[in-house]
């Protein structure tokens, strides 16, 4: 069975939500992170992140029409924020017939897509051989003495320079309903990858690998690794989202999930409002 779609978008956010609102009462002021949830909806903000990587809504639910008061609502929160824009992420199959209308009522533009991909964990696994990654490579989980290594790997992977954002990476290991995980090349994190659990659904998180050890294998063995933390943590599914191949390029990541036996679910265009 497939992951279902509401589940899949909700696993997703709230893993976003949770990574950074779950920071210290410093740190979530010093990057000016807050968070909203509007009925299923989940609203996150970092007003200090240049990048407005992290301005973002997700989670809308399956059982209704996509409403205009909430998407005015999330709107309103990231005008409130002092955003001059922000992402929302809604399911294709979630968008109504009139969806043009809505978005224009809203000033919603198309912007980047994204690839959503799921599995069935226990099939994806049985499909697994190996899974220790290539020679003098070694994985496992993050411990908390290792967390501001495996913080800052990640972070500088990413291209997140300032020092909070390394500290509100730091404070997600050890904390409830995350799985942190590294591998090391003779005593350094050279790669890194997260699951957020979220009852029977996990999400990948974060994987991130530095450039002088690409291609050898490292999130591959953080994916195996990953799968088989999320199966011991009771999750039956996985998600992951990686960005949308166009025609021409070549996405490693969306090559990787598949292989370790992810399936496409569908291409999900970012939404984007704008201040006007």
């Amino acid at each position: 069975m497939t992951v279902p779609v509401g589940l899949a978008e909700q696993t997703e956010i709230a893993a976003y939500v949770d990574f950074a609102a779950g920071a210290s009462a410093s740190v979530r002021e010093t990057l000016g992170i807050s968070s909203r949830r509007i009925g299923d909806v989940q609203a996150l903000v970092l007003r200090e992140d240049p990048s407005g990587f992290f301005n973002r809504a997700g989670g809308f639910p399956t059982t209704e029409s996509i409403r205009v008061d909430a998407l005015s609502e999330v709107c309103d929160f990231f005008r409130e924020q002092g955003l001059s824009q922000g992402a929302l992420a809604i399911a294709p199959s979630l968008l109504p017939a009139d969806w043009e209308t809505t978005a224009a009522k809203s000033n919603l533009a198309p912007g980047g897509r994204y690839a959503k991909l799921g599995c069935e964990i226990e099939t994806a696994l049985a499909g697994i051989a190996g899974g220790a990654g290539g020679p003098g490579l070694r994985v496992g989980l993050v411990e908390p003495p290792q967390a501001r290594e495996f913080a800052t790997v990640m972070m500088a992977t990413f291209g997140f320079a300032a020092p909070a954002m390394a500290e509100m990476t730091a404070s997600c290991v050890g904390r409830a309903n995350w799985q942190q995980y590294a591998v090391w090349d003779d005593g350094e994190i050279v790669a890194v990858g997260s699951i957020f659990v979220n009852g029977e659904c996990a999400d990948m998180f974060g994987g991130a690998t530095v450039p002088g050890a690409r291609g050898r294998g490292a999130q591959s063995a953080l994916l195996t690794a990953r799968l088989r933390g999320a199966r011991a943590a009771g999750c039956r599914w996985m998600v992951a989202e990686t960005g949308a191949e166009a025609p021409g390029e070549h996405n490693t990541s969306l090559h990787n999930l598949q292989r370790a036996g992810f399936e496409r679910l569908y291409d999900r265009v970012t939404w984007v409002w704008r201040a006007v």
